[in-house]
């Protein structure tokens, strides 16, 4: 045997035993099949990417972390939480939260807040939570390990009491990727959005923000070529990128090179604001789940990407089935525009999801509702992108309870999930429940809530049959009259990856 076909063999054998995927079957074997179904494991390796929560003095923020139990997952492994080291930390930070609230500690400083993270996840299946305070609370760069990687969510919610953007705002911390889309943002008068971008890498990204308006694209030559320093975050203000004041925008955020976490921060002077989070990618039919029932003003924003115009059918999927607005059968959006229509009140009481499907042929599409509740002086708005399905398993952590609604939608198929209420973040034993969603409705479920409970809690979302099963959950805190509220979807926590399955083949070492 030559030297090649030796360095073949261990190079082969090397190469199993790093992956430990490798299922090696011998040549001939009865129902071998090279091109058979990957097999589905456990990530090992999760990174979430929090954007700095405000601007406020008085804003306090909690952040909660959870993984979920996966089979097959391991017990070992590590994870943190802890301020992008790129950036100045801020100075103002509480410490861990102990009790479900605000811990009220003492600030710890800028050197103590950078140097330790801001929560430590623990085994998978309890949460942790930690807590940050004031304005210069800075963007964190999280990353999960082994056991504690597969599902790994952290949930960023933030009380704001007074001033622009007041009330509640929340956002899961998101993966980085090289594209996302935002319709809903804004430049009105009224509106201060900013697009924050997280660099969780040791090299330079480089990033092209591009605006589309009501008429077309909105040129601006300071929105190209954007560099986000390595580990470090970026928060720029739509405003200083064009002098166009447009009521609705898709905002396109184009990585170059590297990669980058991107959210949207929606601030109003006086209908308070949220997180606006990325639409899932452009397709022909979308699911935008969970309008809260008592919403008093919804509106649809939608933008195609492509050279061809889109024509949506719109209906809502109520807890009786899918129904058409009066007055709103149908959506034109045109090509490269962004197009938006005032829903109104459209759940009129009853849980809802807004059903997007083509009218004839499929265009890709990215969309997302504004949703305001309350009167008068006293409104609050949240946002709810369009998503894609629950999959396997999705999960909203931060829960507490009676301020935590779940809201489950079928749009195709009748389907089965079961719903894990997780143990407490101090104390609580999980408890589950299974329900069934029939095709075309959305229901607002009673979700269980560990008994014992202290502290917070999530919820895992599991599709059993049927389906697809769209999914979101609604946070709401009132203060001083005022119903601030958060919607969080949850699409598929992507806790296991497909791993081709590997076949013996010695004729690769033949000459």
């Amino acid at each position: 045997m030559n030297r090649t076909t030796i360095s073949l063999i261990a190079g082969t054998a090397a190469l199993a035993a790093v992956t430990g995927f490798a299922a090696l079957t011998a040549p001939g074997a009865s129902g071998a099949d090279p091109a058979r179904a990957a097999a589905e494991l456990p990530v090992q390796r999760t990174s979430l990417l929090c954007p700095a929560p405000s601007t406020s003095d008085i804003a306090d923020t909690s952040y909660t972390s959870f993984t979920p139990v996966t089979k097959g997952a391991g017990s070992g492994g590590t994870g943190e939480l802890r301020a992008a080291p790129g950036q100045s930390a801020g100075a103002s930070g509480t410490g861990g939260r102990t009790d479900g609230k605000k811990s009220g500690k003492k600030k710890t400083g800028t050197a103590d807040k950078a140097a330790k993270p801001v929560l430590t996840p623990k085994a998978p299946g309890k949460p942790v939570t930690g807590d940050t305070s004031g304005s210069d609370t800075p963007a964190f760069v999280g990353t999960a390990e082994g056991g504690y990687a597969p599902g790994w969510t952290v949930q960023e919610t933030t009380e704001v009491a007074a001033g622009s953007g007041r009330g509640l705002q929340g956002v899961n911390c998101t993966a980085p990727d090289t594209s996302f889309w935002f319709p809903g943002a804004s430049t009105d008068a009224s509106r201060t959005d900013y697009v924050h971008l997280t660099n969780p890498d040791d090299s330079a990204a480089v990033v092209d923000i591009e605006l589309y308006g009501k008429n077309g694209t909105l040129e601006s030559a300071v929105g190209e070529g954007i560099t986000v320093p390595p580990h470090s975050t970026d928060p720029v203000l739509l405003s200083t990128l064009t002098d166009e004041k447009q009521t609705d925008l898709t905002v396109h955020v184009n990585v170059r090179s590297g990669r980058v976490g991107a959210a949207v921060q929606a601030l109003d002077d006086k209908l308070g604001g949220d997180w606006l989070a990325a639409s899932t990618d452009p397709t022909g039919s979308l699911v935008l789940p969970g309008i809260p029932k008592d919403a008093t003003s919804v509106r649809l924003i939608a933008f195609t990407p492509g050279d061809a115009d889109a024509d949506l059918k719109v209906r809502l999927a109520s807890p009786s089935g899918l129904i058409t607005p009066a007055g709103n059968e149908t959506l034109h959006v045109k090509a490269g525009m962004t197009s938006a229509v005032d829903l109104g009140p459209v759940t009129r009481g009853e849980a809802g999801s807004l059903v997007l499907t083509p009218t004839d042929s499929s265009v890709p599409v990215v969309a997302a509702l504004r949703v305001v509740r309350g009167k008068g002086g006293k409104q609050e708005t949240a946002f709810i992108p369009a998503t894609s399905p629950v999959g396997t398993r999705a999960t909203a952590a931060d829960n507490s309870g009676k301020h935590s609604t779940l809201s489950l939608t079928a749009p195709t198929r009748t389907a089965r999930v079961r719903v894990t209420a997780s143990a407490g973040s101090e104390a609580g034993t999980a408890a589950t429940r299974t329900y069934t969603i029939k095709a075309g409705t959305t229901q607002d479920v009673d979700a269980p809530v560990p008994s014992g409970l202290k502290g917070t809690y999530a919820l895992t979302v599991e599709t059993l049959s049927g389906g697809p099963v769209y999914a979101s959950r609604t946070l709401s805190a009132t203060e001083e009259g005022v119903p601030g509220f958060t919607v969080q979807t949850l699409p598929d926590d992507r806790g296991t990856v497909a791993v081709p399955r590997a076949d013996e083949d010695l004729s690769v070492l033949q000459k």
